[in-house]
């Protein structure tokens, strides 16, 4: 079961809102579903969405989105694809949290490259070049040149799968086709979902052995200490900011207030 919309350049939370419940009900009945999503303009964290998808509904979730052009392929210089994040969550039985990741197909994603200009800090080797191709670890210099994906060729690929399945497989544009838009004006983006439910692919009455197994594999990475479940940190400083609020400094509180009187004026 699948579907294509027109995002016709509307931010996609007023659209995640209408699609949600559809492929929610396609998902649960068929076993899956997939959104496509043409044209729209996606400017948040990706896990929202896989998240709610596991969390709240019980699915397995995929999500896919492609943005203007910062990052090289594995070996070249020239700005090809956009930081091309992918999100995957799978459903735990409550109240035990989703297991949800959220990364980009680069090194860094934009936003911690701008806060390192900021904040004046180099960045890590391996993370971008200069325009002409030279390695570089000024924000600076990066911000001006191209990205670099993860894991040399493998993080490529990611990239380049991304990039088919938000922008082809959804009729929106390519990251290289909106290279001259403005870096600080919102771009088109588009984006693939699919969510799967996987107590209807294993099986009826296979539901306590499938959920059995997730756990195993959850506990055996837990043994290893420093180790942690993708989406655990997540819920954990939801909780505590539920309970206690949340802390910023005063500089960061500021910069806020600042933003908004602009915004007011």
């Amino acid at each position: 079961i699948d579907g294509w919309m027109d995002g016709w350049w509307v931010l996609l939370s007023w659209w995640w809102r209408r699609t949600r419940p559809l492929l929610v009900d396609k998902a649960k009945e068929q076993g899956i579903a997939v959104c496509s999503l043409g044209n729209i303009r996606h400017f948040s964290a990706l896990w929202y969405e896989t998240e709610k998808l596991a969390g709240d509904h019980g699915l397995a979730a995929f999500a896919f989105v492609n943005s203007k052009a910062f990052v090289a392929h594995c070996g070249g210089s020239r700005r090809t694809y956009g930081t091309n994040p992918f999100s995957f969550s799978f459903p735990r039985r409550p109240p035990l949290p989703p297991v949800v990741f959220d990364q980009a197909s680069s090194v860094m994603a934009r936003g911690e490259m701008q806060i390192a200009l900021r904040d004046g800090k180099a960045l890590p080797e391996g993370a971008a070049v200069t325009v002409t191709g030279e390695p570089t670890t000024d924000p600076k210099l990066a911000l001006e040149g191209a990205q670099q994906t993860f894991g040399g060729h493998k993080g490529s690929s990611i990239a380049l799968m991304v990039e088919l399945l938000a922008a082809v497989a959804t009729g929106s544009p390519l990251a290289i086709d909106l290279m001259d838009a403005p870096e600080t004006k919102p771009t088109v983006n588009g984006e693939l979902l699919i969510a799967l439910n996987p107590r209807l692919l294993v099986g009826e009455g296979s539901e306590d052995h499938m959920d059995a197994q997730a756990e195993k594999l959850f506990a055996h990475i837990l043994q290893d200490e420093g180790s942690r479940l993708p989406g655990a940190r997540r819920a954990r400083a939801r909780s505590r900011t539920e309970n206690e609020g949340v802390s910023v400094s005063l500089k960061l509180y500021e910069e806020i207030l600042s933003f908004c009187n602009d915004v007011e004026a």
